[in-house]
């Protein structure tokens, strides 16, 4: 059986099911980055040694081993997750290791000064971070974001190894019924590509939002 245009809403059907892994994925990934990447920062070694731990442990193991962990090991010890828990949890986890660099890096990227000022202006640390770092801190954060984001889409075909059905695995499905692995793989690929530049050109527009306060630092 060869391919036909019926098979198309199948792989489309899953785009829905990649969207949300991205969405929510990335929300963690978010939140993850600016604990992990703040505790790093902190003077208090009870915060700056596990988020150090917690970091290297996620960049340096396979996030497929991570993701058979979540969804076959975990339930040996009473923790069960669906697939698709697995799949968030382990999507925001390890890209909201990665992004942990993003944000510790453009926190130390500020001028010394910064620091001083704030002193000097007795402002309480909650207003330093507010009105003063990050105002100044998120536009070096987002370009690198976005690469980190990007990088959370394409990631998100793992789940298809845990029979998730994103696009990779409706792709899959389709080849084994029609036999070819051509059409299937470069329609998903196409897909891939749109929703990357979707993604791309949305956080580009908050990073445009954010340019006045760049410009203004400098």
């Amino acid at each position: 059986m060869s391919f036909s245009i019926e098979f198309l809403p199948v792989i489309l059907a899953g785009v829905v099911l990649t969207i949300k892994l991205t969405l929510l994925g990335s929300l963690l990934a978010t939140v993850v980055a600016f604990a992990v990447g703040f505790a790093r920062l902190s003077k208090a070694a009870c915060l700056r040694i596990p988020a150090r731990l917690f970091m290297e442990f996620f960049r340096g193991t396979s996030m497929i081993v991570q993701l058979f962990w979540a969804y076959f090991v975990l339930p040996l010890v009473g923790v069960s997750l669906t697939p698709f828990q697995a799949g968030v949890l382990i999507l925001g986890l390890n890209s909201g290791a990665y992004m942990s660099e993003i944000v510790r890096g453009g926190m130390l990227a500020l001028p010394r000064e910064q620091y001083e000022a704030c002193i000097a202006l007795n402002l309480g640390r909650w207003q330093r971070l507010r009105y003063v770092f990050l105002p100044q801190a998120l536009p070096l954060m987002i370009p690198p974001f976005s690469n980190s984001a990007v990088e959370l889409l394409k990631s998100t075909s793992i789940v298809s190894l845990i029979s998730l059905s994103d696009i990779t695995f409706r792709a899959q499905t389709v080849r084994t019924q029609t036999g070819d692995a051509t059409v299937p793989f470069i329609t998903i690929l196409i897909i891939y590509f749109a929703l990357a530049m979707i993604l791309s050109t949305l956080i580009s527009s908050a990073e445009r939002r954010f340019k006045p306060t760049s410009s203004a630092r400098v």
